[in-house]
């Protein structure tokens, strides 16, 4: 085979460092944003905060001192004052200075504590199941078992595995193991906190949480003997057959299941078990004359600079030539950098504004007034790609007096109106939410139904659409939505 040279013309899109810093800070979150920027001015020389920044912390720090300084110490003592040394050496401490001033604080001392804010640590389930039994005055033998049960309850609180399968797991582990033991172990586990955990099923939950109950709450035992026996005619509604088992009259058979419906079939709801997950809105949306606008959420993150002392150096020819080279790379790198961030704050105030422009109805009357709106749309109005636009909306929220929500809330397909006109998913699901909450439960609304009345307003949408937005709400059928006691 020849080899030869061949010279080829094409346009090829590279990106550029500085595009690719830009393109990453525009996708991150709040949080993850005011990470990145104290990464950048713990590794970048080059960067500092802005006076205005430094200036507020000062400020703040000086107000709380001096708030807690009472009158007779606003002087020093008459021993001290006129005692001050102007100069004091570097590595002085007070007590090295004054040892008779009777006030021994140093950071050293043995019996000095500092006091730092810290956040409270999330506790999961089995933690709190665990520190329950620390409690217990149990043997080696009980404490292991216990401890076995425990970790087989699930997130729920739930029992994982059967008193069988934790009876052959543990076996090989403990020496003539019994069933008793077990189940021993597994009814001081149950009366734990919270109440119904470790039960089997769901039925045992709630007879759990029954038992805990005093015996002079109204209705309790035929609540007992319901949940034992009859969840399923609770279920499909069967209020006669309820009322045949439970012998009681139809006003009565409310009261019990009032004091059933009142009792939590999930017990770990109550135990805080995942990290709290913090919104913080990117924009503060608010109302100037008629009209909505926004502005940016001035307190995400701090003013960055360039450090003049350091840029100084490199026009002084300060250093060595290598050290020259290396603040060069960190000026460019933080002059990027605060561009980029520039860049990001001005392109989410664009998007933010174009969108509120077009949902001026939804801050005024709220989500049944929120118009169809893509991304394209916005795009094609600010100059920007699409693939942009889908950048900004992703994590980043808007603080409104309607509550927080995120940008991409405000994107939704159409349906389109008798009249012509087009509305939005959004408010398609606020008109069902609404309908849903005004029906009878003794007949509620079927899917066909709500297309029916939807169609009243104007508004076409077939019976699966309907059905697939009520599901998306998290909204049962009209079947197991309905309620005859």
């Amino acid at each position: 085979m020849k080899q030869k040279l061949q010279l080829r013309i094409g346009q090829q899109l590279n990106l550029t460092p500085q595009l690719q810093q830009a393109i990453r800070l525009l996708q991150l979150s709040t949080v993850d944003l005011q990470q990145e920027i104290q990464d950048a001015l713990d590794s970048n020389m080059m960067l500092e905060l802005s006076e205005d920044e430094r200036d507020t912390d000062l400020d703040f720090s000086a107000a709380d001192i001096l708030s807690n300084v009472s009158e007779e110490q606003e002087e020093l003592p008459a021993e001290l004052e006129n005692t001050i040394p102007d100069d004091l050496p570097v590595d002085a401490s007070w007590d090295s200075v004054y040892p008779d001033s009777g006030n021994n604080h140093s950071s050293s001392g043995a019996d000095y504590q500092e006091i730092d804010f810290q956040r409270s640590e999330t506790l999961s389930l089995r933690d709190h199941l665990l520190w329950q039994l620390e409690f217990l005055h149990l043997s080696e033998r009980d404490r292991a078992i216990a401890t076995a049960i425990i970790y087989t309850v699930n997130d729920d609180g739930y029992l994982g595995l059967s008193v069988e399968e934790i009876y052959k797991g543990l076996q090989g582990q403990i020496d003539e193991l019994e069933r008793d033991e077990i189940n021993a172990a597994l009814c001081g586990i149950q009366s734990f906190d919270p109440p119904g955990v470790g039960a089997r099923n769901l039925s045992d939950c709630l007879r759990l949480q029954l038992e805990q109950l005093p015996l002079t709450i109204p209705w309790r035992n035929e609540a007992l003997q319901l949940v034992k026996g009859g969840l399923d005619y609770l279920a499909a509604n069967k209020a006669t057959s309820l009322q045949r088992m439970l012998g009681v009259s139809k006003v009565q058979l409310t009261e019990v299941i009032s004091l059933v419906r009142s009792l939590n079939p999930t017990p770990s709801s109550v135990i805080v078990s995942q990290e709290p997950e913090y919104v913080v809105p990117d924009v503060i949306v608010y109302k100037s004359g008629d009209q909505w606008t926004a502005r940016l959420n001035s307190s995400l993150a701090p003013s960055l600079r360039i450090n003049s002392t350091y840029s100084n150096m490199i026009g002084n020819a300060q250093g060595s030539r290598e050290d020259r080279t290396s603040m060069r790379t960190h000026l460019q790198e933080a002059r990027w950098f605060i561009k980029s961030l520039e860049n990001r704050n001005d392109t989410i105030l664009k998007v933010a504004r174009s969108v509120i422009a077009k949902q001026q109805a939804f801050f005024e009357k709220g989500p049944k007034y929120m118009k169809p709106l893509i991304l394209r749309t916005i795009a094609d109005e600010i100059g920007m790609h699409e693939s942009t636009i889908s950048r900004v909306t992703t994590n980043k929220y808007m603080d409104s007096p309607n509550g927080i929500f995120e940008f991409k809330y405000f994107f939704s397909s159409h349906v389109a109106m008798d009249d012509g006109a087009e509305c939005s998913s959004t408010a398609i699901k606020a008109f069902i939410k609404e309908l849903i909450a005004q029906e009878d439960p003794a007949k509620p609304l079927s899917d066909s139904k709500l297309a029916e009345l939807l169609k009243q307003r104007n508004i076409i949408v077939a019976r699966r659409t309907i059905a697939k937005y009520r599901e998306m709400m998290g909204i049962l059928p009209s079947g197991k939505r309905k309620r005859v006691i």
